[in-house]
């Protein structure tokens, strides 16, 4: 065995990365372990197609939980651009109307509310909702970097005892459904409770809830911006700050065993030898290794994914039904994409029984509009223009059941986007050197085989509540900082931990702070 480092993080994600320089910059020796020939996990940008000079966020693709803590203490030199219009919304029975809500035009956004919808009263409806969830950030957003509070306290901060219940106490389709009137506004507020999550508006469960409130609290505000450069440029950035900072940073280190012990094993037969080790890795997978260094692991169950990512890149803009909305306003944010409260229950029901949902719920974002340093200078002088679709009730058991492959989800993708287009997506699709149109699909099955992702799912599991109840031990460091994986010696440092989830780097923070604690001086 080599020598023992303070701290070995198993996996090389964002999160890893942000532990690495955390602990380097207080003088901690640690070693960053990844299998894959490169760090950043799902934060990367690739070039999917040969000779197209076009660099996508591969799979994450907005920020908005990056606490800005982390950006200061690390010295981090990223962009993050607002988009000015939040959504567009297309009604699916008659899509030559829409919704545009723009950031900068309370007026127009009313007016086209009403255009749409025919009722005057949504918008401002629909703006009141936004308000009265907003005290939900600003109360939680600030915690997320501390160590867990307690629920009465945090309940106490937001100072409403009604949104908290009808946030935190009962399904959210209730709160929805009192909040607005219309079908179409409903979904637009629903959706963030479905992005890679599997749920009814009405499940008992409450993951649509957690889901909801991870979206609304990001920077205390709720904002997802555009990180300039693509996701990519976050983690080279997090690289960077790591290996400046003097931590060791290896890819094709594959771990195939941890014990709570400290000792890794790698799949060469490599032995690292670690006072803590941390686990970037799902809890699921670290379950694996803990069971193959002879330990009782850690009892986590097998997460579910539930979404279909589709990457494109177009000739130009998609034109739409809805003449009198200018597609680069459209498009600029998220394009929802029969995406009513009605439309994503029934599509939920209908996975549920075993079928691909018809139509398919789903929504785009164009990225270059906001960051056009994606694509090259040729590309941007012809009008190609990036499309990212994220399709929503996808369940990774209709891929592990076979019930859907790769083709059927872009049909069902395809058929649902065409449907509130003017013309078909495929008459749009630029085409690589050989041919081949640039356009590529990413499953569940593909985030297992490729990131590790148990399931496909891009949390790495269930989301928790980001706070402590009020009669669960907090004893430990591990404990209060939420990052505790049930196995004494070893912490979790990624999506899995508490607070984890989306790329944010908060599991990374409040690992490093926890292994800080349990170090000796």
């Amino acid at each position: 065995m080599s020598a023992i480092r303070d701290v070995v993080i198993v996996g090389g994600g964002h999160n890893a990365l942000v532990a690495a320089a955390y602990l380097a910059r207080a003088g901690r020796t640690v070693t960053v372990l990844e299998r894959q020939g490169h760090v950043g996990g799902a934060a990367v940008s690739e070039r999917p197609w040969p000779g197209v000079d076009a660099r996508l966020s591969r799979y994450s693709y907005l920020v908005s939980l990056l606490p800005r803590t982390v950006i200061d203490d690390l010295g981090l030199d990223i962009r993050l651009e607002r988009r000015r219009y939040s959504s567009y919304t297309p009604l699916p029975e008659s899509p030559d109307r829409g919704i545009l809500i723009d950031n900068a035009d309370a007026a127009a956004t009313a007016a086209s509310f009403a255009h749409a919808t025919g009722d005057d009263g949504e918008a401002a409806r629909f703006s009141a909702l936004h308000e009265r969830v907003a005290p939900l950030g600003r109360a939680l957003f600030p915690t997320v970097t501390a160590p867990l509070r307690r629920e009465s306290g945090v309940r106490a901060a937001v100072g409403d005892d009604a949104l908290w219940e009808a946030v935190s106490g009962r399904p959210l389709g209730a709160f929805i459904r009192g909040a607005l009137a219309t079908d179409v506004a409903r979904g637009i507020a629903f959706t963030d409770g479905l992005i890679g999550t599997f749920a009814h508006s009405d499940d008992e469960s409450l993951r649509q809830n957690r889901c909801f409130l991870y979206h609304v609290i990001g920077g205390g505000t709720g904002d997802w911006d555009v990180p300039v450069g693509g996701m990519g440029a976050v983690s080279n950035e997090l690289e960077r700050a790591a290996r400046s900072a003097g931590a060791e940073i290896r890819t094709g280190a594959e771990v195939v065993a941890v014990s709570p012990d400290g000792d890794v094993e790698l799949a060469d037969g490599e032995r690292l030898g670690a006072r803590l080790i941390l686990s970037g890795v799902g809890a699921a997978v670290l379950d694996g290794l803990l069971r193959a260094g002879g330990g009782i692991g850690t009892g986590a169950a097998r997460p579910e994914g539930a979404q279909i990512k589709v990457n494109m890149l177009l000739s130009r803009l998609p034109r739409l039904r809805d003449t009198s909305v200018d597609a680069r306003a459209a498009f600029a944010g998220t394009f929802h994409i029969n995406e009513t409260l009605s439309q994503v229950d029934a599509a939920h029901d209908r996975a549920a029984g075993g079928a691909i949902p018809d139509p398919l719920p789903a929504e785009i974002y164009c990225h270059s509009l906001t960051d056009p340093s994606i694509l090259g200078r040729a590309l941007r002088a012809s009008g190609a223009q990036t499309l990212t679709l994220f399709g929503l009730q996808v369940p990774h058991r209709l891929i592990a059941e076979g019930a859907a492959d790769r083709h059927a989800l872009w049909t069902a993708a395809e058929r649902s986007l065409d449907s509130v287009l003017a013309e078909p997506i495929a008459d749009l699709l630029y085409r690589a050197p050989d041919g081949s149109p640039c356009v590529e699909v990413r499953t569940t099955a593909d985030l297992e085989r490729d990131l590790g992702m148990v399931g496909g799912d891009i949390f790495h599991g269930e989301l928790s509540w980001p706070w402590a109840r009020d009669d669960e031990p907090l004893e430990t460091p591990a404990e209060r900082w939420g990052v505790s994986s049930g196995v004494e010696g070893v912490l979790l440092c990624g999506s899995s931990a508490r607070r984890g989830g989306a790329v944010s780097g908060i599991g990374g923070h409040n690992a490093a702070m926890a292994a800080l604690e349990m170090l000796p001086v």
